[in-house]
């Protein structure tokens, strides 16, 4: 017989997602089966329903489908990355390899290498007593065999390096591991500080302001206004991408023109963007603004050297106050209005800060992870120093100094390549504070290639190891607080300068993938994943929109402290590489406010010719050759060689991992390696020359 059918379950039937089949069996019985989805066939039924051979050959078909769909993804990523590589291999001899280049890093890069081949051959033992039944790695209580359990003489060397392991090399990873960390917590102890400081700032809405007109005459007729002069610097050298958008924003400054001169200090030795410069200059001029041009034809000290030349002149004494703007800076008019009034009334104001926005911060991922750091920075490092302590780190540009303050503590110094902290560092010495203006802000650029922002982090984390060399006997000498110095010693120069890098890189690169080898020295999960994730989370709370690259941001922190690590080393032990001061390549980006502006500025620019009548047609017409020309721009590949090798360490270290089950350990070791490998490979912002 036949099962009996309910028809009142009819209805419910045909409201379900699936279609009924009835599929005819070779026997009298019929059976009803309705099938959801690919995966119904496998659920558990009723006894008294049964499976058909076509129903569950169908099924599996659809998982084939799905399998072979997912492992045609794979292997098309795959495919794709290998090509990568083979194209980075073949044109390798066009690239300047980052690790030879003038020597720098072989040390540290051989260290590496060395710890590569060491765990290579480490794992290679391992899988092999791993298939042998030799499973003691996986206790970190280690039970070592007797000589009767001793299987032969391979496992009579597995069970010698095991001993050798546990009692040697385990206590040596262990305290050095504990020393990590402990800086770790240190460190991150000083970041929750500064976070509750800013949080305190945002809370009570602290911040400088502005009382009054300060440029109001106090004379008895009370008629027009006091305005003090200011000097604005714009340095430059063979920066062709932002030359002319930064003079055109500084030339438009909302100051009185006879109270206002502007120098542009060009350090270039092309000679074709010499007269562009020049050119530049001389049309601004001939609008009526107090603009000169300068060119040393010794350009020696780089960019502390070009502003002590500057400084030298005869008329630079009639000047109160200096600006200085970076050639990719561009300032809105009322900058000096919001920030020369600070000054008055308050004598020992030696600086005040504004602070970077960027135009390009939505460029890549490289300028994403950028605009996280520097707006932690900003946001809470520099003001927080600037409220409470009245001093911080000069950032180079978009900042106005008392020229006496410059002058009383021994002007620009050619002595390392960070000479706006030189200078910070002195004056703060000399008793001058300083303040930060959040609500001000200056548009500029991020490096876009890697290549420019590794030479970028490399001058800034070699330059204040070497001035803390050369800083020290000042600063324990110097009239100020001892509670200041022990500010500049151990939290600016100390914590946030050496140990930042020192264990960052040792901790995660180094220690984190030997414990896999050496599991008797284990590092908690909390400190390869707990916290630093929460402190990842408070980096990018000024950023909050960067939210979705927090595991990024950590991954590529990590990446960078190889390179911090190699600049800090050099700097404290005065390197060669200490010494290099390497232009930032500029890739000339302008905002949509920006190019409406200049858009607005040609339209009105009616008497262009008469402005260059003094310029013969030859001269004209080579000057528009000049700027028509285009820029030769070679995208290269390039292939670091540091960051590969630690990629294969960590890879290494992770398929270690495996044996011994730790799943936030494989995981932690497995992204971090990919990510060295992209890295390794140039495969992160853009490519060029």
């Amino acid at each position: 017989m036949a099962p009996g059918l309910d028809f009142s379950d009819w209805g419910a039937m045909e409201t379900r997602k699936g279609t009924p089949v009835v599929v005819k069996m070779e026997n009298p019985n019929y059976s009803v089966v309705e099938i959801e989805d690919p995966d119904a066939a496998f659920r558990p039924v009723e006894k008294s329903r049964g499976k058909n051979a076509k129903q569950v050959t169908w099924v599996l078909l659809l998982k084939a489908h799905r399998a072979v769909g997912c492992v045609a993804w794979i292997a098309t990523l795959f495919w794709a990355l290998l090509g990568t590589i083979k194209k980075r291999l073949i044109f390798r001899q066009d690239v300047d390899m980052a690790s030879e280049k003038l020597g720098k890093g072989k040390l540290l890069f051989t260290v590496i290498k060395a710890f590569l081949v060491t765990s290579l051959t480490i794992l290679a033992f391992e899988i092999i007593a791993y298939f042998n039944g030799w499973h003691y790695f996986q206790n970190p209580s280690l039970h070592i065999p007797r000589t009767s359990e001793i299987q032969g003489l391979f496992h009579l060397v597995y069970v010698t390096w095991l001993w050798f392991r546990a009692d040697y090399i385990a206590p040596l990873i262990q305290a050095l591991s504990k020393f990590c960390v402990a800086l770790f917590l240190i460190q991150s102890a000083d970041r929750m500080v500064l976070c509750l400081g800013c949080f305190w700032i945002k809370y009570k809405k602290i911040k400088p302001r502005i009382e009054g007109n300060p440029f109001k005459s106090n004379d008895v007729e009370g008629s027009g206004y006091d305005y003090p002069m200011v000097l604005v610097q714009i340095p430059m050298c063979n920066e062709r991408e932002v030359y002319e958008q930064s003079i055109s924003a500084v030339c438009q400054l909302d100051w009185p023109k006879d109270r206002l001169l502007i120098q542009v200090l060009d350090d270039s030795d092309d000679e074709s963007i010499q007269c562009l410069i020049k050119a530049e200059v001389a049309t601004w001029n001939q609008r009526g603004i107090n603009i000169i041009y300068r060119h040393r034809l010794i350009r020696s000290g780089y960019k502390a050297g070009n502003l002590k030349s500057a400084m030298s002149c005869e008329y630079v004494r009639a000047y109160e106050f200096v600006a200085i703007f970076d050639a990719d800076f561009q300032p809105n008019p009322d900058f000096l209005k919001q920030t020369v009034p600070h000054f008055k009334d308050n004598p020992e104001l030696g600086l005040v800060q504004a602070r970077w926005t960027f135009v390009n911060k939505d460029e890549n991922l490289l300028t994403r992870l950028q605009n996280i750091n520097l707006c932690f920075h900003f946001e809470v490092e520099q003001q927080v120093n600037s409220v409470f302590l009245n001093f911080f780190g000069f950032n180079g540009t978009a900042g106005v100094w008392r020229i006496r303050a410059l002058e009383e503590s021994g002007g620009w110094l050619e002595r390392t390549t960070v000479e706006d902290m030189d200078i910070a560092v002195r004056a703060h010495l000399n008793g001058w504070k300083f303040i930060f203006l959040n609500d001000v802000k200056v548009l500029c650029e991020v490096p876009e290639s890697y290549e420019a922002y590794r030479k970028q982090q490399h001058r800034w984390h070699s330059g204040p190891m070497h001035l803390f060399r050369l800083c020290l006997p000042a600063i324990i000498t110097s009239k100020i607080a001892i509670w200041k110095k022990a500010n500049l010693i151990l939290l600016f120069f100390l914590l946030r300068k050496l140990i930042l890098p020192f264990y960052s890189f040792t901790l995660f690169c180094i220690i984190l993938p030997l414990t896999m080898f050496v599991p008797e020295a284990e590092l908690p999960v909390w400190v390869i994943c707990y916290v630093p994730v929460f402190m990842s989370f408070l980096n990018i709370l000024p950023a909050p929109k960067s939210f979705p690259f927090i595991v990024p941001y950590l991954l590529f922190e990590n990446t960078m402290s190889v390179t911090k690590f190699n600049a800090m080393v050099s700097g404290l032990f005065k390197l060669g590489s200490s010494y290099e001061w390497v232009v930032t390549k500029k890739a000339g980006r302008s905002s949509e406010s920006d190019l409406l502006a200049a858009a607005e500025r040609e339209s009105k620019t009616t008497n262009q010719l008469q402005i260059q009548r003094g310029a013969s047609e030859s001269e004209l017409t080579e000057l528009n050759r000049l700027k028509a020309a285009p820029v030769p721009v070679k995208r290269v590949n390039k292939i670091y060689r540091k960051e590969l090798t630690l990629a294969f360490l960590l890879l290494t270290a992770s398929v270690r991992s495996l044996l011994s089950a730790q799943g936030v350990h494989f995981y932690f070791l497995l992204f971090q390696g990919v990510t060295f490998l992209l890295v390794g490979l140039d495969l992160i912002g853009e490519q060029m020359s």
